[in-house]
Protein backbone atom coordinates (compact mmCIF):
# COMPACT_ATOMS: atom_id res chain seq x y z
CA UNK A 1 0.00 0.00 0.00
CA UNK A 2 1.73 3.24 -1.12
CA UNK A 3 1.70 6.13 1.43
CA UNK A 4 -0.72 8.27 -0.26
CA UNK A 5 -3.43 5.41 -0.59
CA UNK A 6 -2.80 4.60 3.14
CA UNK A 7 -3.45 8.08 4.12
CA UNK A 8 -6.51 8.35 2.25
CA UNK A 9 -7.95 5.16 3.81
CA UNK A 10 -6.89 6.07 7.35
CA UNK A 11 -9.07 9.44 6.59
CA UNK A 12 -11.84 7.39 5.52
CA UNK A 13 -12.14 5.51 8.87
CA UNK A 14 -14.19 6.50 11.78
CA UNK A 15 -12.45 9.30 14.16
CA UNK A 16 -12.24 7.29 16.96
CA UNK A 17 -10.45 4.05 14.70
CA UNK A 18 -8.08 7.39 13.47
CA UNK A 19 -7.42 7.78 17.34
CA UNK A 20 -6.45 4.22 18.29
CA UNK A 21 -4.61 4.05 15.38
CA UNK A 22 -2.61 6.91 15.90
CA UNK A 23 -2.13 6.24 19.82
CA UNK A 24 -1.21 2.92 18.71
CA UNK A 25 1.72 3.82 15.94
CA UNK A 26 3.09 5.85 18.22
CA UNK A 27 3.40 3.25 21.15
CA UNK A 28 5.23 0.36 18.40
CA UNK A 29 7.19 -0.30 15.49
CA UNK A 30 6.30 -3.77 14.26
CA UNK A 31 2.90 -5.69 15.17
CA UNK A 32 2.69 -9.24 14.70
CA UNK A 33 -0.74 -10.89 13.54
CA UNK A 34 -1.77 -15.06 13.57
CA UNK A 35 -4.00 -15.79 10.73
CA UNK A 36 -3.14 -12.58 9.08
CA UNK A 37 -5.35 -14.24 5.74
CA UNK A 38 -8.54 -15.01 7.90
CA UNK A 39 -12.05 -12.45 7.80
CA UNK A 40 -10.70 -10.80 11.28
CA UNK A 41 -6.89 -10.48 10.54
CA UNK A 42 -6.84 -9.34 7.44
CA UNK A 43 -9.22 -6.55 8.92
CA UNK A 44 -7.00 -5.95 11.20
CA UNK A 45 -3.91 -5.60 9.10
CA UNK A 46 -5.34 -3.62 6.56
CA UNK A 47 -6.14 -1.02 9.71
CA UNK A 48 -3.19 -1.58 11.02
CA UNK A 49 -1.72 -0.68 7.32
CA UNK A 50 -3.45 2.65 7.02
CA UNK A 51 -1.60 3.88 9.85
CA UNK A 52 1.81 2.86 8.01
CA UNK A 53 2.41 0.43 11.34
CA UNK A 54 4.58 -2.00 10.22
CA UNK A 55 2.96 -5.47 10.05
CA UNK A 56 4.27 -8.84 10.08
CA UNK A 57 1.06 -11.26 9.13
CA UNK A 58 1.74 -14.96 9.94
CA UNK A 59 -0.83 -17.42 7.56
CA UNK A 60 -0.20 -20.81 6.36
CA UNK A 61 -1.12 -19.83 2.59
CA UNK A 62 -0.20 -16.95 0.72
CA UNK A 63 -2.19 -14.02 0.53
CA UNK A 64 -1.24 -11.53 -2.65
CA UNK A 65 -3.78 -9.22 -1.04
CA UNK A 66 -1.99 -8.76 2.07
CA UNK A 67 1.44 -8.32 0.65
CA UNK A 68 -0.30 -5.78 -1.41
CA UNK A 69 -1.07 -3.81 1.06
CA UNK A 70 2.37 -3.54 2.50
CA UNK A 71 1.90 -6.51 4.87
CA UNK A 72 5.47 -8.55 5.42
CA UNK A 73 4.16 -11.84 4.90
CA UNK A 74 5.38 -14.92 7.09
CA UNK A 75 3.99 -18.37 6.09
CA UNK A 76 3.85 -21.27 8.81
CA UNK A 77 1.73 -23.30 11.13
CA UNK A 78 1.11 -21.58 14.38
CA UNK A 79 1.78 -25.60 15.75
CA UNK A 80 5.61 -25.39 14.93
CA UNK A 81 7.37 -23.51 17.97
CA UNK A 82 10.28 -22.51 16.25
CA UNK A 83 8.61 -21.08 13.00
CA UNK A 84 6.58 -18.96 15.13
CA UNK A 85 9.61 -17.63 17.11
CA UNK A 86 11.64 -16.90 14.28
CA UNK A 87 8.36 -15.34 12.94
CA UNK A 88 7.52 -13.06 15.50
CA UNK A 89 11.49 -11.73 16.41
CA UNK A 90 11.48 -7.83 16.44
CA UNK A 91 7.46 -7.44 17.29
CA UNK A 92 6.64 -4.90 19.71
CA UNK A 93 2.47 -6.23 20.17
CA UNK A 94 0.87 -9.65 19.00
CA UNK A 95 -2.44 -10.26 17.73
CA UNK A 96 -3.42 -13.74 17.85
CA UNK A 97 -6.37 -13.90 15.74
CA UNK A 98 -5.37 -18.07 14.13
CA UNK A 99 -7.18 -20.60 14.99
CA UNK A 100 -8.73 -24.04 13.28
CA UNK A 101 -12.51 -22.57 13.33
CA UNK A 102 -15.70 -24.20 11.88
CA UNK A 103 -17.66 -27.16 13.84
CA UNK A 104 -16.11 -30.11 12.33
CA UNK A 105 -12.72 -32.20 13.11
CA UNK A 106 -10.96 -34.29 15.13
CA UNK A 107 -9.79 -33.17 18.48
CA UNK A 108 -6.45 -33.72 17.94
CA UNK A 109 -6.49 -31.04 15.09
CA UNK A 110 -8.50 -28.92 17.08
CA UNK A 111 -5.71 -29.27 20.15
CA UNK A 112 -2.77 -28.83 18.03
CA UNK A 113 -3.94 -25.69 16.14
CA UNK A 114 -5.68 -24.00 19.46
CA UNK A 115 -4.37 -25.26 22.39
CA UNK A 116 -0.67 -26.16 21.29
CA UNK A 117 -0.37 -22.96 18.83
CA UNK A 118 -1.51 -20.72 21.54
CA UNK A 119 1.58 -22.15 23.80
CA UNK A 120 3.73 -21.18 21.24
CA UNK A 121 2.59 -17.77 21.04
CA UNK A 122 2.80 -17.10 24.67
CA UNK A 123 6.58 -18.80 24.76
CA UNK A 124 7.71 -16.84 21.84
CA UNK A 125 6.59 -13.61 23.65
CA UNK A 126 8.58 -14.35 26.82
CA UNK A 127 11.70 -15.59 25.12
CA UNK A 128 11.60 -12.42 22.84
CA UNK A 129 10.23 -10.37 25.59
CA UNK A 130 7.45 -8.88 23.91
CA UNK A 131 5.37 -7.29 26.68
CA UNK A 132 1.35 -7.58 25.05
CA UNK A 133 -0.87 -10.17 23.69
CA UNK A 134 -4.40 -9.44 22.30
CA UNK A 135 -5.99 -12.85 21.60
CA UNK A 136 -9.33 -13.63 19.83
CA UNK A 137 -11.46 -15.92 21.55
CA UNK A 138 -14.89 -17.41 21.17
CA UNK A 139 -18.23 -16.66 23.31
CA UNK A 140 -18.33 -20.64 22.46
CA UNK A 141 -16.02 -21.05 25.40
CA UNK A 142 -19.16 -20.56 28.24
CA UNK A 143 -21.87 -22.29 25.71
CA UNK A 144 -23.13 -25.44 26.75
CA UNK A 145 -26.32 -25.56 25.30
CA UNK A 146 -28.64 -23.65 26.92
CA UNK A 147 -30.15 -20.13 26.25
CA UNK A 148 -27.11 -17.30 27.19
CA UNK A 149 -29.39 -14.17 28.20
CA UNK A 150 -27.58 -11.31 28.69
CA UNK A 151 -24.31 -13.02 29.83
CA UNK A 152 -21.26 -11.41 31.55
CA UNK A 153 -17.49 -12.28 32.27
CA UNK A 154 -18.50 -13.75 35.35
CA UNK A 155 -20.42 -17.18 33.63
CA UNK A 156 -18.00 -20.05 33.68
CA UNK A 157 -16.69 -22.08 31.12
CA UNK A 158 -18.87 -24.84 30.12
CA UNK A 159 -18.92 -28.16 31.82
CA UNK A 160 -19.86 -29.97 28.67
CA UNK A 161 -18.70 -28.75 24.71
CA UNK A 162 -20.90 -29.98 22.27
CA UNK A 163 -17.91 -29.46 19.59
CA UNK A 164 -14.03 -29.42 19.95
CA UNK A 165 -13.59 -26.25 18.96
CA UNK A 166 -15.30 -24.38 22.21
CA UNK A 167 -13.32 -26.74 23.90
CA UNK A 168 -10.09 -26.22 22.90
CA UNK A 169 -10.85 -22.76 22.90
CA UNK A 170 -11.59 -22.69 26.58
CA UNK A 171 -8.54 -24.38 27.25
CA UNK A 172 -6.12 -21.57 24.79
CA UNK A 173 -8.06 -18.74 26.44
CA UNK A 174 -7.07 -20.12 29.89
CA UNK A 175 -3.51 -20.46 28.96
CA UNK A 176 -4.09 -17.00 27.41
CA UNK A 177 -5.01 -15.55 30.68
CA UNK A 178 -3.04 -17.27 33.37
CA UNK A 179 0.22 -16.23 31.23
CA UNK A 180 -0.89 -12.53 31.75
CA UNK A 181 2.08 -10.74 34.63
CA UNK A 182 4.81 -8.25 35.03
CA UNK A 183 6.63 -9.10 32.02
CA UNK A 184 4.03 -9.96 29.31
CA UNK A 185 0.57 -8.63 29.73
CA UNK A 186 -2.51 -10.23 28.17
CA UNK A 187 -6.45 -9.50 27.36
CA UNK A 188 -9.23 -12.62 25.20
CA UNK A 189 -11.32 -10.84 23.35
CA UNK A 190 -14.89 -12.85 22.73
CA UNK A 191 -16.46 -11.30 19.55
CA UNK A 192 -19.81 -12.89 18.50
CA UNK A 193 -20.77 -14.05 14.66
CA UNK A 194 -18.29 -11.28 13.03
CA UNK A 195 -19.84 -10.19 10.00
CA UNK A 196 -19.45 -7.87 6.96
CA UNK A 197 -18.27 -7.40 3.26
CA UNK A 198 -15.80 -10.05 2.69
CA UNK A 199 -17.05 -12.74 5.06
CA UNK A 200 -16.24 -15.91 4.06
CA UNK A 201 -18.87 -17.98 6.90
CA UNK A 202 -21.79 -16.10 7.58
CA UNK A 203 -23.34 -14.57 4.75
CA UNK A 204 -22.24 -16.69 2.23
CA UNK A 205 -23.50 -19.76 4.30
CA UNK A 206 -27.17 -18.03 4.68
CA UNK A 207 -26.85 -17.41 0.88
CA UNK A 208 -26.30 -20.52 -0.62
CA UNK A 209 -28.42 -21.95 1.98
CA UNK A 210 -31.68 -20.20 1.24
CA UNK A 211 -30.63 -20.34 -2.91
CA UNK A 212 -30.91 -24.09 -2.53
CA UNK A 213 -33.90 -24.07 -0.66
CA UNK A 214 -32.02 -25.44 2.07
CA UNK A 215 -32.20 -22.84 5.04
CA UNK A 216 -34.89 -23.12 7.71
CA UNK A 217 -35.41 -21.70 11.44
CA UNK A 218 -34.62 -23.67 14.11
CA UNK A 219 -37.64 -23.95 17.02
CA UNK A 220 -40.94 -22.59 17.80
CA UNK A 221 -39.44 -19.18 19.01
CA UNK A 222 -37.27 -17.08 17.55
CA UNK A 223 -34.33 -16.24 20.10
CA UNK A 224 -31.98 -12.80 20.67
CA UNK A 225 -28.74 -13.32 19.23
CA UNK A 226 -25.62 -10.93 19.28
CA UNK A 227 -23.49 -10.25 16.52
CA UNK A 228 -20.29 -7.86 15.83
CA UNK A 229 -19.40 -6.64 12.15
CA UNK A 230 -16.07 -6.33 11.30
CA UNK A 231 -15.09 -2.68 11.84
CA UNK A 232 -16.23 -3.07 15.53
CA UNK A 233 -14.04 -6.39 16.29
CA UNK A 234 -11.14 -4.63 14.79
CA UNK A 235 -11.92 -1.24 16.98
CA UNK A 236 -12.00 -3.43 20.03
CA UNK A 237 -8.50 -5.25 19.04
CA UNK A 238 -6.74 -2.37 18.50
CA UNK A 239 -8.31 -0.88 21.67
CA UNK A 240 -6.80 -3.95 23.70
CA UNK A 241 -4.03 -3.42 22.32
CA UNK A 242 -3.79 0.24 23.64
CA UNK A 243 -4.81 -0.28 26.97
CA UNK A 244 -2.05 -2.67 27.73
CA UNK A 245 0.28 -0.30 27.65
CA UNK A 246 -0.64 1.56 30.50
CA UNK A 247 1.32 1.05 33.48
CA UNK A 248 -1.18 -0.81 35.13
CA UNK A 249 -4.05 -1.60 32.67
CA UNK A 250 -7.51 -2.77 33.83
CA UNK A 251 -7.60 -5.34 31.30
CA UNK A 252 -4.87 -7.36 31.84
CA UNK A 253 -5.91 -11.10 32.34
CA UNK A 254 -9.27 -10.64 31.40
CA UNK A 255 -11.33 -11.87 28.81
CA UNK A 256 -14.22 -9.45 27.41
CA UNK A 257 -17.45 -10.11 25.52
CA UNK A 258 -17.71 -8.45 22.30
CA UNK A 259 -20.52 -7.21 20.40
CA UNK A 260 -22.66 -4.85 18.51
CA UNK A 261 -25.01 -4.60 21.45
CA UNK A 262 -27.82 -4.68 19.52
CA UNK A 263 -29.51 -8.06 20.36
CA UNK A 264 -31.53 -8.93 17.14
CA UNK A 265 -33.87 -12.41 16.32
CA UNK A 266 -32.15 -14.58 15.01
CA UNK A 267 -34.99 -14.87 11.91
CA UNK A 268 -34.37 -11.26 11.49
CA UNK A 269 -30.76 -11.03 11.18
CA UNK A 270 -30.79 -13.98 8.64
CA UNK A 271 -33.61 -12.16 6.66
CA UNK A 272 -31.58 -9.01 6.61
CA UNK A 273 -28.83 -10.49 5.09
CA UNK A 274 -31.24 -12.11 2.56
CA UNK A 275 -32.55 -8.90 1.92
CA UNK A 276 -28.96 -7.63 0.72
CA UNK A 277 -29.17 -10.20 -2.44
CA UNK A 278 -33.10 -9.27 -2.90
CA UNK A 279 -33.63 -12.97 -1.55
CA UNK A 280 -37.15 -13.53 -0.38
CA UNK A 281 -37.42 -14.18 4.04
CA UNK A 282 -36.92 -17.85 5.45
CA UNK A 283 -40.27 -18.78 6.66
CA UNK A 284 -39.87 -22.51 7.14
CA UNK A 285 -39.09 -23.85 10.42
CA UNK A 286 -38.00 -27.25 11.76
CA UNK A 287 -38.29 -28.42 15.72
CA UNK A 288 -35.22 -28.16 18.33
CA UNK A 289 -35.45 -31.53 19.03
CA UNK A 290 -35.92 -32.87 15.44
CA UNK A 291 -33.02 -30.69 14.72
CA UNK A 292 -30.80 -32.09 17.40
CA UNK A 293 -32.20 -35.34 16.79
CA UNK A 294 -30.68 -35.41 13.47
CA UNK A 295 -27.52 -33.73 13.90
CA UNK A 296 -26.37 -36.20 16.40
CA UNK A 297 -27.90 -39.12 14.05
CA UNK A 298 -25.73 -37.30 11.20
CA UNK A 299 -21.76 -36.97 13.43
CA UNK A 300 -22.55 -41.03 14.73
CA UNK A 301 -23.12 -41.63 10.66
CA UNK A 302 -20.03 -39.41 9.68
CA UNK A 303 -17.42 -40.45 12.50
CA UNK A 304 -18.67 -43.70 11.76
CA UNK A 305 -17.47 -43.73 7.52
CA UNK A 306 -14.67 -40.87 8.92
CA UNK A 307 -15.79 -38.51 6.79
CA UNK A 308 -13.79 -34.89 6.95
CA UNK A 309 -17.00 -33.02 5.36
CA UNK A 310 -19.30 -31.49 7.82
CA UNK A 311 -22.47 -32.41 8.26
CA UNK A 312 -25.51 -30.66 7.00
CA UNK A 313 -26.87 -30.56 10.70
CA UNK A 314 -24.49 -31.15 13.99
CA UNK A 315 -26.03 -31.16 17.66
CA UNK A 316 -23.66 -27.57 17.88
CA UNK A 317 -25.46 -25.75 15.33
CA UNK A 318 -28.85 -27.44 16.28
CA UNK A 319 -28.41 -25.74 19.49
CA UNK A 320 -26.90 -22.47 18.40
CA UNK A 321 -29.50 -21.39 15.99
CA UNK A 322 -32.51 -22.68 18.81
CA UNK A 323 -31.15 -20.44 21.84
CA UNK A 324 -30.55 -16.83 22.40
CA UNK A 325 -26.82 -16.18 22.56
CA UNK A 326 -26.69 -12.27 23.86
CA UNK A 327 -23.97 -10.46 26.25
CA UNK A 328 -23.48 -7.71 28.61
CA UNK A 329 -20.69 -5.86 27.01
CA UNK A 330 -20.43 -3.18 29.71
CA UNK A 331 -16.84 -4.29 30.98
CA UNK A 332 -15.82 -3.93 27.80
CA UNK A 333 -17.22 -0.72 27.65
CA UNK A 334 -15.66 0.43 30.85
CA UNK A 335 -12.48 -1.38 31.07
CA UNK A 336 -11.38 -0.90 27.47
CA UNK A 337 -13.25 2.27 26.48
CA UNK A 338 -15.59 0.18 23.09
CA UNK A 339 -18.45 1.41 21.74
CA UNK A 340 -19.39 -0.34 18.80
CA UNK A 341 -19.20 2.26 15.98
CA UNK A 342 -21.21 0.71 13.28
CA UNK A 343 -24.70 -0.55 13.38
CA UNK A 344 -26.25 -3.54 12.67
CA UNK A 345 -28.30 -1.16 9.76
CA UNK A 346 -25.37 0.63 8.96
CA UNK A 347 -23.54 -2.44 8.31
CA UNK A 348 -26.14 -4.29 6.11
CA UNK A 349 -25.45 -1.29 3.75
CA UNK A 350 -22.33 -1.90 3.55
CA UNK A 351 -22.75 -5.53 2.91
CA UNK A 352 -25.46 -4.88 -0.12
CA UNK A 353 -23.28 -2.43 -1.51
CA UNK A 354 -20.26 -5.49 -1.43
CA UNK A 355 -22.92 -8.20 -2.87
CA UNK A 356 -23.57 -5.93 -5.72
Amino acid sequence: MDRNNSKMQFNALDEKQQTVLTLLSSQVKRVFVTGAGGFLGYALCRHLRTADIEVVGFARSDYPALRAIGVILIRGDIAEQQVVLEAMRGSDVVFHVASKAGIWGSKASYFQANVCGTKNIIEACRVLDIRRLVYTSTPSVTFGGADENGIDESTPYAVQFLNFYGLSKAIAEQHILNANGAMLKTVALRPHLIWGPGDPHLAPRVLQRAAAGKLKLVGKVDKLVDTTYIDNAVYAHLLAAVKLNEASPICAGKPYFISNDEPILMADMLNKILACKGLAPVTQRVPAWLAYGLGTLLEWIYLGLRKEQEPMMTRFVARQLSTSHYFDIRSAKDDLGYQPLVSIEQGMEKLKAALR
